[in-house]
């Protein structure tokens, strides 16, 4: 008697990673999107906000700017959505927007607030939810970094970015992404030496 043998395939095909089926679900949007799909737009808002705020807010100071930025870099995205080719990644692309946003407002801020400069400089804004003098003293000391080092430390350190993905994002070579991101550090080291005594 001759027994049967399953026979074992020797290659199966691959499955599409979870990375793989997001591109291609978020390249299928942006083409509809292209063709006019407002619901395809709206889905695209809706993969990348957190990411948008999240680098909109590592170059503006306050939440509020974050937000104005964030929707300013939407609404130019999608004025300039058919001049993206598909084939290029879309979060690049936007978060190159929502720098360049949100580099736009600091610059409309610093204009505004030098033709309305008040006799005394009023406080930093404070969120009531961080009391936290750790904090506290952190975003005084970004406050006092310069624009893009401030915008490298916290894409950088916070979000983590690459160096490349900021370099793209700020218009810089990727070595001064990587350079700025040292003298941020480094500023914030002399900034917050006493933190650790004082609390």
């Amino acid at each position: 008697m001759i027994a049967a043998t399953a026979v074992q395939p020797t290659f199966a095909m691959p499955q599409p990673d979870a990375g793989q089926r997001r591109s291609s679900d978020e390249r299928a949007l942006v083409i509809a999107a292209q063709k006019g799909s407002s619901d395809a737009f709206a889905a695209l808002v809706r993969l990348h906000q957190r990411r948008a705020y999240a680098v909109c807010r590592a170059i503006v100071v306050t939440h509020e700017d974050a937000e104005d930025a964030v929707q300013e870099g939407f609404l130019h995205a999608f004025r300039a959505l058919d001049r993206f080719l598909p084939d290029q990644p879309f979060g690049a692309w936007l978060y190159r927007i929502m720098a360049n946003a949100s580099l736009d407002l600091v610059r409309r801020r610093k204009v505004r607030d030098a033709e309305e400069l008040p006799e005394t400089a009023p406080a930093a804004f404070r969120d009531p939810g961080e009391a936290d003098e750790l904090r506290r003293r952190l975003d005084q000391a970004l406050t006092r970094l310069t624009d893009r080092q401030r915008s490298v430390i916290v894409l950088h350190d916070v979000e983590g970015f690459t160096h490349g993905e900021i370099g793209s994002m700020l218009g810089i070579p990727e070595g001064t992404a990587r350079s700025d991101l040292h003298h941020a550090r480094a500023a914030l080291r002399r900034l917050l030496k006493d933190v650790r005594s004082d609390l």
